[in-house]
């Protein structure tokens, strides 16, 4: 800090050296004993000491001046005065000695301190510094080579001009302040190493004042904190970036929505939107490839999407002049957790820009991710939330971009929605359902109805289908309303187990009441979430063996599309069903992607065609010929058939003509609960024993 701190005060008079200025502001471990007061003390016992011989010396001269006769009476008296001089000057020698030895002792101090000082200043971690008024530096202890790289030359000549330049107007403020003030505050800074890096100084400042009180002298101790700042750096970058992707987290990225806010608050012609991406079918990905590959694929998806974001510049607009804060540019991808990413696109012109954005991400993952040598491709679903909404809180428009992305996957995955308030109004619809639908089935709102299926050779019941149906205090719920909800929640597990135990104890009590050759069944649907189960074969056993039901009286009912999502795991589960001798058919046939080859490996004994095809027989002759090949090709198989959906005679006639073995549909009855088909079989056996009765 060369001719940096300029002092108005005089210099003290006592610094006769830079050796003897260190010595002045070293510390002491007794009592201080300021220098100058022993030199004060050597100076008054010298003078006393002179003072005592001049007095003794011109006594004794005065006896050989001429004149001067002592008479013969006086002698005595002059001889006693000599011997009280002799012993005053006696006195005097030994307070003499005395003094001595106090200023030996207090000399030894001084000397133990010194020494102390300098084991203490040499050996410490931190360095330690004196700089004079004047900004030259007196003194610097060893550890300014250890920890910088220079050496005392080095460190004496340019330490100023190694202050890093951000820093030197703070530097100098507070050495000004403490000279000043006498009292010195804590400081950090930055200081170039020898080897051109830069190290974080924290530095405490203390003066050494002369006689007058004014600072003379600069103690300065500053202590390398550059590993601990390293570390609270690294501790606030983890507490904002996800430590996977190294990209900003969830709270990192709500606090620069939130800062958009405020722009877009202050600023009437500032708009920006929030992407949120979620990645189709990632868990599927991330079971079969293994974790480790799932994180690198995620990291993956991080790199690419913020590379190509980069590239994005047509997206944004100039930046308008008077927003002088913008959002950080490195801060607009977030990953929230999981395969969940975020995108904040800054200060768009219409909402046209974030959906070209969305396309582009789009088109950028066509591309195929490389991960462990193998070729993966992967589509996000994107809900787009923009700033001109009504959303007040961040949070608030992050939660309309993820209900926008769910209505994405709803569409069909790999799209892009923009929200509108009416996909929040139907997301709070869809939550209050969940929650009613979770409460219902804790109080036994949930009820099994029952479709009868009739044979069309005999016209008579030959089995049920068990459907779920909630009946809330304020009214029946429409299943098309609270299947989808159970399915995605999960939800259905529950509802469906509780619907095969209640329907296998009902159709004991029908075997027992209306037996039959052979005995009614009883048909259930599996879900793609039952269906993926291992231990499905398991549960439907146990349940008909609590029930007492003959598995043969059972038959599980599938979709073509569950069957052929996996084909492997179908295959597995439909022969362990089988093995347990159930039923097994293939529920609304034709609307998927299966052909009845393909089915030819699976267990199969029936198809239910589906009722888009029988409603339409009547008015559209390509839908009967459809239902007229599919007989054909299942019966050539060896797989009956069951048409669903007959609601008139005309459908009855139709299917029979083409032969189906059986039917189901509004003609013969709507679902129902088990009271009312009691009593259509009761009226069927009446009307059979009639029959008998009048033959």
């Amino acid at each position: 800090m060369q001719n940096r701190i300029k002092a108005t005060h005089a210099t003290d008079p006592c610094m006769k050296s830079n050796a003897k200025n260190v010595e002045n502001t070293r510390p002491s471990t007794t009592s201080p004993v300021p220098m100058g007061n022993i030199e004060g003390r050597e100076w008054w016992l010298w003078g006393l000491a002179v003072t005592v011989t001049l007095v003794l010396t011109l006594g004794i001269v005065s006896l050989t001046f001429p004149g001067f006769h002592v008479p013969v009476t006086d002698w005595m008296d002059l001889k006693e005065r000599a011997r009280a001089l002799a012993a005053l000057v006696l006195l005097f020698d030994i307070y003499a000695l005395f003094q001595h030895l106090q200023l030996q002792r207090v000399r030894r101090q001084l000397a133990e301190r010194n020494h102390l000082f300098q084991l203490i200043t040499e050996n410490a971690a931190d360095m330690i510094a004196v700089v004079d008024s004047d900004g030259r530096r007196l003194y610097n202890s060893p550890s300014y080579e250890k920890v910088l790289g220079y050496s005392a030359e080095q460190a004496r000549s340019s330490s100023f001009d190694q202050i890093h330049p951000d820093d030197r107007d703070r530097v100098l403020e507070a050495a000004e302040k403490a000279r000043v003030t006498g009292r010195g505050e804590r400081l950090e800074y930055r200081i170039r190493h020898e080897d051109g890096s830069w190290r974080v100084l924290e530095s405490t400042v203390s003066t050494v004042g002369n006689a007058k009180g004014a600072a003379t002298r600069l103690i300065i101790v500053n202590r390398d904190i550059t590993d601990r700042k390293f570390a609270e750096e690294r501790l606030a970058h983890n507490a904002f970036h996800d430590s996977l992707t190294n990209l900003p987290n969830r709270a990192l990225f709500i606090d620069r929505v939130r800062h958009g806010l405020t722009l877009a608050s202050r600023h009437s012609n500032y708009r920006f939107a929030v992407l949120f991406l979620d990645i189709d079918e990632f868990k599927v990905l991330n079971d079969s490839l293994g974790r480790a590959a799932g994180d690198e694929l995620l990291i993956g998806i991080g790199q690419r999407l913020t590379a190509s974001l980069r590239g994005m510049d047509t997206v944004s607009r100039p930046r308008l002049p008077q927003l002088e804060e913008s959002l950080a540019a490195d801060d607009t991808v977030a990953r929230l957790g999981g395969d969940e990413f975020t995108v904040l696109l800054d200060d768009i012109r219409d909402p046209s820009d974030a959906v070209r954005v969305a396309e582009r991400i789009q088109a950028k993952w066509r591309a195929p991710f490389v991960i462990n040598g193998q070729e993966i491709v992967i589509t996000p679903s994107i809900g787009i939330a923009l700033s001109t909404s009504s959303c007040a809180e961040a949070e608030d428009l992050l939660r309309d971009a993820e209900i926008a992305m769910y209505r994405a996957k709803r569409a069909g995955k790999g799209r892009s929605e923009l929200f509108d308030p009416a996909m929040h109004a139907a997301a709070v619809k869809r939550l209050t359902l969940e929650t009613d639908l979770r409460k219902g089935l804790e109080l036994g709102e949930l009820l099994v109805y029952y479709q009868p299926i009739v044979a069309l050779d005999t016209e008579k019941i030959v089995g049920f289908e068990a459907l779920s149906r909630w009946q809330r205090p304020n009214g029946m719920v429409q299943p098309m309303d609270f299947i989808p909800v159970a399915e995605e929640t999960g939800l259905i597990l529950p509802i469906n187990h509780t619907l095969m135990e209640q329907a296998f104890r009902q159709l004991r009590v029908w075997h027992s009441q209306f037996p039959s050759d052979p005995p009614l069944f009883i048909s259930v649907n599996l879900t793609s979430k039952q269906f993926a189960q291992l231990e499905l074969a398991e549960e439907i056993g146990l349940l008909l063996e609590q029930s007492g039901l003959a598995p043969t009286c059972l038959r599980v009912e599938i979709t073509e599309t569950t069957t052929m999502a996996d084909e492997q795991r179908a295959g597995t589960a439909l022969a362990e069903l089988k093995a347990l001798g159930i039923g097994i058919s293939i529920d609304d046939f034709g609307t998927g992607y299966s052909s009845l080859s393909r089915l030819q490996g699976f267990p199969v004994d029936s198809l239910k065609i589906d009722r888009t095809f029988i409603s339409h027989m009547d008015s559209d002759p390509e839908s009967r010929e459809i239902v007229h090949i599919i007989v054909l090709l299942a019966h050539n198989l060896g797989l009956k058939v069951v048409a669903e959906g007959t609601e008139t005679a005309e459908h009855v006639k139709q299917v029979r003509d083409l032969g189906c073995e059986m039917a189901q549909g509004y003609h013969y009855s709507k679902p129902i609960p088990p009271e009312a088909i009691s009593e259509l079989l009761r009226r069927e056996l009446g009307a059979k024993a009639a029959a008998s009765t009048a033959r």
